[in-house]
């Protein structure tokens, strides 16, 4: 069955009587070669977690080559379809739940055991940003993540630094991977086409994070700080955030050789670190020289 056929999508369509929800942003791919770059992406890897199989198209292609493939589908209306879809297969395993929702680290281990694995996904435009934040914040025993994703959203995550498409989310991308654009896809490879084109993004998993810092989340707190108002100098972001004086908060910035007139699309990892730690040693020294109570 060539599920990458649009005559095969719609005859499916009219079996199960499927019609595609907007809300669900639901755009099945119909390029072969795209599949092939996604699945090449993964390397040499013999264990999957898929978010999303939609009619089973990357799924499909996913079993012809590992071992074993694990797909999260949310739609109850498609667990018939993927039962017709993948019928000659025995290595893969559909369950219905919300990736979101589910706890990943327990499903891997139980479907997986030890071993890192990777994922890959054809990801709902709308749910792209909180599924990469969940498989990365969560720290999952994973390799790589290989996602199909709006072309804005995989050009944001791979920015550098001074960019104008360089946030707070490329930062985190950043710090626990090496993100890059595996290939681009236009709307017209989709049925239904989407209005926007897509691009394939892996996520090569570091072992360790890309800047070392004392503490995590405060290193977190200090990025979405400095671009919660993009448009503001880096000093004037740190002090709407944090309970430093501006004189504090410009030293903390010119000891570690920042202008306190930046703004936080200029800041390397290195240097939002250098500032988390910073802040961190002045929330320590401040509590040394309060008075007991």
């Amino acid at each position: 069955m060539n599920l990458t056929s649009p005559r095969v999508i719609k005859d499916i369509q009219q079996k199960f009587g499927f019609t595609f929800k907007k809300g669900l942003g639901q755009n099945f791919l119909t390029s072969q070669d795209i599949l092939d770059d996604i699945v090449d992406a993964l390397g040499d890897e013999s264990a999957v977690l898929e978010i999303g199989p939609g009619f089973g198209t990357l799924t499909a292609a996913l079993a012809e080559r590992m071992d074993k493939v694990v797909s999260i589908e949310i739609d109850e209306r498609l667990l018939d379809v993927l039962d017709y879809t993948l019928e000659e297969f025995n290595n893969i395993k559909i369950i219905n739940g919300d990736a979101l929702k589910l706890d990943l680290h327990a499903l891997i281990r139980e479907e997986f055991g030890d071993r890192k694995i990777s994922v890959a996904a054809n990801l709902p435009y709308y749910i792209t940003t909180p599924v990469i934040t969940t498989l990365l914040e969560n720290k999952l025993p994973l390799n790589s993540i290989v996602v199909m994703v709006q072309k804005e959203v995989a050009e944001r995550l791979t920015a550098l630094p001074g960019s104008k498409d360089y946030g707070a989310i490329t930062v985190m991308c950043r710090y626990f991977s090496e993100p890059s654009i595996v290939t681009k896809v236009p709307s017209s490879l989709f049925l239904p086409p989407p209005k926007v084109d897509s691009a394939v993004l892996k996520l090569r998993l570091r072992e360790t994070p890309a800047v070392d810092v004392r503490d995590e989340k405060m290193f977190f707190r200090v990025v979405k700080a400095a671009f919660s108002q993009r448009r503001k100098t880096l000093l004037n972001c740190m002090c709407a955030n944090f309970p430093f004086t501006k004189d504090d908060m410009a030293s903390i910035l010119s000891k570690n050789g920042i202008e306190p007139s930046r703004r936080g699309e200029t800041l390397s990892l290195e240097e939002f670190a250098l500032i988390a730690d910073s802040m961190n040693k002045m929330k320590d020294f401040a509590k040394e020289q309060s008075p007991p109570v």
